[in-house]
């Protein structure tokens, strides 16, 4: 079984041409769950640079699934045997301001728009820089 991924090396990954946010917005969180965006925010705010974007979006699935332990492994087979939105898709970069870093080793962090680190690494020749997908074509 072919295994996708969502993962990036020395990639940084600008807003959408078409995000609102004017800097980094910390997403809402909503009562009943939690947002897709809102479990992604928290997970690379929290931790930068300790988690791939596969950890990252097999994380938000689970989650939001609900999935015992003894589930992960499947699961997780499971997940990765299609491909899965990578980070570009994602509500962080196309609605709430952030770009996404990822280092040598395919870990992530999020800078807000506004920051000096976001103008540094949208310049820096060493890293591929990508854009996130506009909400509409």
């Amino acid at each position: 079984m072919k295994i996708h991924t969502t993962n990036y090396q020395n990639t940084f990954i600008q807003i959408a041409d078409d995000c609102p946010a004017l800097g980094g917005e910390k997403p809402p969180v909503k009562a009943e769950a939690k947002t897709v965006a809102a479990i992604q925010f928290e997970l690379v705010s929290k931790n930068p640079y300790r988690f791939t974007s596969d950890e990252v979006f097999f994380q938000v699935f689970a989650e939001r699934n609900d999935l015992t332990e003894v589930e992960l492994a499947a699961a997780k087979e499971q997940f990765f045997s299609k491909g899965q939105p990578c980070f570009r898709a994602s509500p962080l970069t196309k609605r709430y301001g952030w770009g996404i870093h990822c280092d040598q080793a395919g870990k992530v962090a999020v800078y807000g728009c506004e920051t000096s680190e976001y103008q540094k690494f949208s310049a820096d020749k060493n890293l591929k820089v990508l854009k996130a997908m506009k909400a509409s074509k």
